[in-house]
């Protein structure tokens, strides 16, 4: 018996395995396996959308647009509700199958599981609170009229490392705005998205207005969506080289993009940081989904003062961690994804333990069976080393030593990426001004978590386009319509 057999519901990989999601009904099909990272073996085998499966997607969704678009604000944010309520209450069974699929350990899918259902219920409110405006012209000829109305069908593009959360962050302002969408997962992950639609239906989504296709060939799947014309939004979270890419694509047609693109967030601790704060944060920080996110701390720079202390005091919490299959309460860190991850993880730490840096613990890749790489710690890092300019995407905390507040800036910004930055301080005034100078979207102060669905999440730089969450977030998926009105 494999290690899935044992369960039931939707924590049952052979659930999600019955195909493609178009239009309200199941289309069965193979061709993309999914493995647990954990061991490498097989969990199941979904189906391989053609670029014919796609256009029927968005002939599904366009079917369903109109009668989507009309329906009232408030049945649409009942449906995100029930939505939100399904999730909660199978949350232990998501949170299993994405461990599955996915190998982060328990403790962190249960954290995506609910902060992913959070999603639906922040939109099930918005999509009553969706704005308009009136005012006058200054000139007093006549009164304007601002309405938002859905922007059209919307193709969503979602990664591995958050399966159920970054579906839920695209899905929930979509159908709150009005929006019917096609889901495209990745595929080492994807049966968490064909699980979502499931309880979506369960929901009372109707047919057509959500739907989910999994793929070997996604360039050709999205460019071919992408040239529809009734398709008018890319949503799109993943790389900066494939946003870049995608970005071209949709110029042809002019599609609206909002990109959540990579990130190469700087933690900066100064000396008067409280230090067993400062650690804390940087754990979680760092090791939230065992580094697998673009939050993630990539670069730690320590002002000199502290900077033995924090080592010391980092070394000792990642050497602690237990490592193992996700599914084992007492993991702490699950595998990579894949085994190309973990090659390139030890690229870049050997890399910079060729130009001087020294592990404190780790820096070596495991030899057992699945996706493993310990949590490692380098310290004396040069700041031209490659890792200090490619995302990590792992268990690894390059720590490098600054000593004035402008070094520490200088340092932060010397990236082609703004998504998220950290900074610890006892001195709010002085975190404030240090961070109001470095180029990002997102800043934690004294926190090493900062996401969260009332909050617009997005970057600056190369780090994406547009925000997700909060207010804003369904705004993505609207267009401001203007009228000049006389009465």
């Amino acid at each position: 018996m494999t290690f899935h057999a044992k369960f039931s519901g939707y924590a049952d990989p052979a659930l999600h395995a019955a195909g493609l999601y178009i239009g309200g009904k199941w289309q069965s099909g193979s061709g993309i396996t999914v493995l647990d990272p954990s061991t490498g073996n097989l969990l199941a085998e979904v189906a391989d959308a053609s670029i014919e499966d796609a256009q029927r997607a968005v002939d599904a969704a366009d079917a369903a647009a109109a009668g989507w678009r009309a329906t009232p604000a408030r049945q649409r944010s009942e449906i995100l509700r029930r939505w939100y309520q399904l999730m909660t209450q199978h949350a232990e069974e998501l949170a299993t199958l994405i461990v599955l699929e996915n190998g982060k350990a328990l403790a962190d899918a249960r954290g995506e599981v609910a902060y992913a259902a959070e999603f639906f219920r922040w939109y099930a409110e918005e999509a009553t609170r969706i704005p308009g405006e009136f005012r006058h012209t200054p000139s007093g000829s006549h009164n304007i009229l601002v309405d938002h109305e859905p922007i059209g069908i919307a193709v969503l593009i979602t990664p591995w490392n958050f399966p159920a959360a970054m579906a839920t962050r695209k899905i929930g302002p979509a159908l709150a705005a009005g929006c019917t969408v096609i889901l495209k997962p990745a595929s080492e992950t994807p049966l968490t998205a064909y699980a979502m639609a499931r309880l979506g239906e369960e929901a009372g989504v109707p047919p057509g207005v959500v739907n989910v296709l999994t793929t070997s060939n996604p360039g050709g799947i999205t460019n071919a969506m992408l040239a529809d014309p009734r398709v008018r939004k890319l949503s799109f979270t993943g790389s900066t080289g494939v946003g870049r890419v995608l970005l071209a694509e949709a110029a042809k047609s002019v599609v609206s993009c909002s990109m959540e693109l990579g990130g190469n967030a700087p933690f900066i601790v100064f000396d008067d940081a409280d230090l067993e704060a400062a650690l804390d944060g940087a754990m979680i920080a760092k090791m939230r989904n065992a580094g697998e996110a673009c939050t993630a701390a990539n670069r730690f720079y320590v002002q000199a003062g502290i900077h033995d202390a924090f080592v010391a005091g980092l070394t000792a919490r990642m050497k602690s961690l237990k490592l193992g299959p996700g599914y084992d309460p007492e993991t702490q860190c699950g595998p990579m994804i894949t085994q190309n991850a973990v090659r390139k993880i030890d690229r870049l730490v050997s890399e910079a333990l060729a130009a001087g840096a020294r592990a404190t613990t780790g820096g070596k890749p495991l030899t057992e069976n699945g996706y493993f790489y310990p949590p490692t710690v380098l310290e004396n890092v040069p700041v031209n080393a490659s890792i200090a300019r490619e995302e990590i995407f792992g268990p690894v905390a390059p720590v490098y030593k600054f000593e004035s507040d402008d070094e520490a800036i200088r340092l932060a910004n010397n990236t082609e990426y703004g998504l998220a930055a950290y900074i610890y301080s006892r001195d709010l005034k002085r975190a404030m001004k240090v961070g109001k100078r470095i180029e990002t979207g997102m800043l934690g102060i004294n926190r090493g978590l900062m996401s969260d669905p009332a909050a617009p999440f997005g970057g600056v730089k190369q780090s994406g386009l547009g925000r997700e969450g909060g207010v804003t977030g369904i705004l993505e998926f609207m267009e401001p319509k203007y009228f000049a009105v006389d009465y």
